[in-house]
């Protein structure tokens, strides 16, 4: 029975390998890789698209359309380090790629608390399930983000490879995934933990995963969209010009028990001083 439980999530995810991989590339190229390459493979290659499909519009809407309206024209990047952060990007890319087929490997192997439908725990549950998967994601990344600032060794042969941008016009879009893939894997760790403690529903998971690209990207754009609580770009900005403030994830709550959030009103507010 149990056996019969976990091939749903199998059955899942080789729908998915078929559908994605079957527009993208010739099934000769990939129908006789073992499972977990074509999940590797569906991963990848959309990542890569989403990359460029958003990166290419967000940059031309706020660098080119709407130039100056949303970002200064003196903090606007060069092409450049815009091409800098996309190398850095397309290296680590691969990388970061094994983490959620590792999370879904363990998912089909019934070692985390997955379910496969809503109807298994009804909606308020899940609703509570996705709050504290949230919950624990933020601090688990909030933890490993400060703590790659504050281990010397970690910030210098890790994650020193994204704070080479420390300034808004050398920050853009592109540098959301432009970080060592040691740093990309250690900080979306807390993915992989919190599907082990918390029950977590198979698609949503997948789902989250797939947003932290979008908003890695958003957080860079420098638009300070004043979106408290959230970790907009205004927050996340700060931290690259810091260094010691704003380690949140999705929101500013764990900085703020913590003492580490600087608000742009008040940094702003500081500068004008």
């Amino acid at each position: 029975m149990a056996d019969e439980y976990l091939q749903q999530f199998t059955d899942v995810s080789t729908m998915f390998n078929q559908v994605i991989l079957g527009h993208l590339l010739p099934t000769s190229l990939w129908g006789t890789l073992p499972h977990v390459m074509q999940t590797w493979l569906r991963i990848y290659l959309p990542g890569v698209l989403l990359y460029f499909v958003s990166g290419f519009l967000w940059c031309f809407v706020i660098y080119y359309w709407k130039r100056g309206v949303y970002v200064p024209q003196d903090a606007i990047p060069t092409n450049k380090a815009m091409l800098l952060q996309i190398g850095v990007g397309m290296k680590a890319l691969p990388i970061y790629s094994a983490l959620p087929t590792l999370s879904e490997y363990l998912v089909e192997n019934g070692w985390t608390r997955c379910y496969a439908r809503v109807s298994e725990v009804g909606w308020p549950l899940y609703i509570l399930h996705v709050f504290l998967y949230l919950t624990v994601l933020e601090i688990g990344i909030y933890w490993m983000h400060r703590l790659m600032h504050e281990i010397k060794p970690l910030y210098e042969y890790l994650h020193l490879t994204h704070h080479i941008y420390n300034k808004q016009h050398t920050i853009s879009p592109w540098a959301g995934l432009a970080i060592h893939p040691g740093d990309g894997l250690l900080e979306a760790t807390p993915h992989i933990i919190t599907i082990l403690i918390v029950p977590t529903h198979f698609l949503t998971h997948i789902g989250l995963m797939l947003f932290e690209a979008i908003w890695a990207m958003n957080i860079h754009d420098c638009i300070d969209a004043k979106m408290w609580p959230l970790m907009g770009a205004g927050f996340h900005t700060i931290h690259h010009t810091t260094y010691r403030h704003n380690y949140g994830h999705y929101t500013v709550w764990m900085d703020w028990m913590l003492g580490t959030l600087l608000d742009p009103a008040e940094e702003k507010g500081k500068k004008v001083a």
